[in-house]
């Protein structure tokens, strides 16, 4: 394992935190007399230590790698307010259905250094999306931390055939308050640019959940939003110890499109929702991690801490 403790409050964010952050916005009226989830954006350029004194001379969305967990319900009308306060031009590209002018490519959103553009759109369809920059060069501006989870939360009402399921799914609802849930983005960094990562992570930081585990209530379900956002390698893969877990290709269902599987692999902008459960286990610390040992030891290494009492 990397040797030493990364400085959070220096970095600004904590890994452990950016697992349950939500940014929901702000319900506004948006002047045509309908509401609106309203969300501030800004890109800037950050040095980032993502281990221990390795110190990376990152662009952010809101000064954290990954960006801010972007959280709305199914149909509501969502307002980003992008910023650039960086010294490259950027953008925002939203994972979902969206018109052409709001898309955050060069020619639509793209923002010069000091601009700002409005992206207007519903957010549909339900599921884990994700966002990031999409200007030219790509592959540089997604890797230099560019990026964050996109969440639609499913509204109960469209999907009354699998209402429990929805309701579980939506924030705020007691039937999600009963879940553990965690947002998870594997990402990579290549701090010499010759593309080729020498570390690689879970929300940035390496190792991070191996040194302080995540704990779990093993009488409660847990419920991970995955994204993968690695650059420079065409695959990227999460595999659980001591369990299974159902999984939702890009959450966009409401019924399991894997069950009963240990391993999930995802090409880069790939995302899904993993679901299991640790009440039949005993307390105890369970790994999880990459499937490449390369990726593992440089970095994306985890445990849950798996905490209650055996009945």
């Amino acid at each position: 394992m990397t040797v030493g403790e990364v400085d959070a409050a220096r970095n600004g964010f904590d890994p452990h935190t950016i697992l349950t952050s939500w940014d929901t916005g702000e319900v506004i009226w948006d002047g045509k007399g309908h509401l609106c989830r309203e969300f501030v954006v800004e890109a800037s350029d950050k040095d980032v230590e993502i281990a221990p004194g390795i110190i990376f001379p990152a662009w952010t969305y809101n000064g954290r790698i990954p960006g801010p967990t972007i959280r709305a319900m199914e149909g509501e009308q969502v307002r980003i307010i992008f910023r650039n306060r960086g010294s490259h031009p950027h953008s925002m590209h939203f994972h979902g259905i969206h018109s052409a002018r709001m898309d955050g490519v060069p020619g639509a959103g793209d923002v010069l250094p000091g601009g700002e553009f409005v992206y207007e759109f519903e957010a549909k369809p339900f599921g884990c999306h994700l966002y990031h920059c999409h200007t030219v060069p790509l592959k540089r501006h997604i890797h230099k931390g560019l990026y964050g989870t996109f969440i639609v939360d499913p509204d109960p009402a469209r999907h009354p055939e699998h209402e429990a399921a929805a309701r579980s799914r939506l924030l705020g609802t007691p039937e999600n308050r009963g879940w553990q849930e965690f947002v998870m983005v594997m990402n990579g960094f290549d701090t010499n640019f010759d593309d080729e990562n020498e570390v690689y992570a879970v929300n940035t930081v390496a190792h991070a959940y191996s040194r302080r585990p995540i704990v779990i209530d093993r009488a409660r379900p847990v419920r991970v939003y995955l994204v993968n956002v690695t650059e420079f390698d065409p695959l990227n893969s999460l595999h659980l110890h001591g369990n299974f877990f159902d999984y939702y290709d890009s959450g966009t269902t409401l019924t399991p499109t894997l069950k009963t599987v240990d391993i999930i692999t995802q090409c880069q902008g790939q995302r899904g929702i993993l679901e299991f459960t640790f009440k039949d286990h005993e307390p105890g610390h369970y790994m999880f991690h990459a499937h490449q040992s390369e990726f593992v030891e440089l970095g994306w290494m985890s445990m849950f801490d798996v905490r209650g009492e055996i009945a």
